[in-house]
């Protein structure tokens, strides 16, 4: 998770931050992400979606991230937990929790939905509170 609150450090300015690193199987660093929708003017720009996309680049086994374990520093979204599910990423380590859009369990338990043709494990609350600092460092000008 430090290594995910050192990535959120690089979020543009204007973009809420947030910090993706990805893993292989072998605790190897594939890929980081992090916000972009301002940036890019692009609603799908979030870090986990950008880490996704970068490392299934470098994993070498086409668009499925098996074995691979993504940390972010916020609960992912419900897009973003759909794209852990479609990479079959194996498990989902988050820092803060989102009750208004977390898919994780906050909100709704997207990833671990009955039926569901994959279930990745997940480990909440990694260093929530340094996670939880920088939503609350970001927003507080804003209200």
């Amino acid at each position: 998770m430090r290594r995910a609150l050192e990535v959120a450090a690089g979020t543009p300015a204007g973009d809420v931050p947030v910090g993706a690193v990805l893993f292989d199987a072998s605790g190897r660093e594939l890929a980081t992400g992090v916000n972009r929708r301002e940036q890019r003017q692009d609603p799908t720009a979030h870090a986990e979606v950008e880490a996704i996309r970068a490392a299934v680049k470098e994993h070498g086994d086409g668009w499925r991230l098996s074995g691979c374990e993504l940390v972010v520093t916020l609960e992912p979204c419900a897009m973003c937990a759909g794209a852990l599910l479609g990479a079959r990423v194996a498990s989902v380590v988050f820092g803060a929790f989102e009750p208004k859009t977390g898919a994780c369990g906050s909100w709704v338990d997207l990833v671990r939905a009955p039926g569901g043709l994959h279930v990745p494990q997940v480990r909440a609350g990694i260093l929530e509170e340094e996670c939880a600092q920088l939503m609350a460092v970001f927003f507080e000008p804003l209200r």
